[in-house]
């Protein structure tokens, strides 16, 4: 089994006290544009998605994971969703909560982490992510490790009237 522990770093499986960090990240504007969602959660709602956290990714078809610091800081979010355990795949997402941790390198290593889990544990052949064509901080994260652009799904995202394209990245193990 692969750890999911990084130098600075490490992946855990959701509890009941991350219900705050869901809230915030489930509610915030930036997530529902590209999550499609178009009205807030509830905490009610986030508190029964909490309950069924520890289902299997192979009932649910996800997996999300909190990113913390050592000292178990909760300071992010990290998903497979659309696991497809048949063609071995599934996607890949990413929410560092605050601004001021972004870009420091916590969303690579928790990116390294969860491609050799992915790849090694779950045993798939390929990740996907989708990006908005002007998130560069994502796109630079996911070229550095390695994804590549596969294609460009244009007008894909409708948002504050206007129409996004979103870029899909692929990384295959090989």
């Amino acid at each position: 089994m692969v750890s999911l522990q990084g130098k600075s770093i490490k992946l855990r499986a959701l509890e009941t006290g991350d219900l705050d960090l869901l809230f915030e990240l489930e509610n915030h504007p930036t997530v529902w544009e590209i999550s499609g969602t178009i009205a807030p959660y509830s905490r009610d709602v986030l508190k029964l998605y909490l309950e069924n956290a520890h289902r299997d990714i192979y009932d649910v078809k996800q997996l999300r994971l909190v990113i913390c610091t050592l000292d178990n800081e909760a300071i992010g979010l990290i998903d497979l969703f659309d696991f497809d355990p048949k063609n071995k795949r599934a996607g890949v997402g990413i929410v560092i909560s605050e601004e001021g941790k972004r870009n420091k390198g916590i969303g690579t290593e928790a990116l390294e982490i969860l491609c050799r889990y992915a790849f090694k544990t779950l045993g798939l052949q390929q990740l996907y992510a989708n990006i908005l064509e002007e998130n560069y901080s994502s796109l630079h994260l996911f070229k550095k490790l390695g994804f590549e652009l596969v294609g460009t799904k244009r007008d894909w995202i409708f948002t504050e009237g206007v129409f996004k394209n979103e870029l899909l990245f692929q990384k295959i193990f090989r």
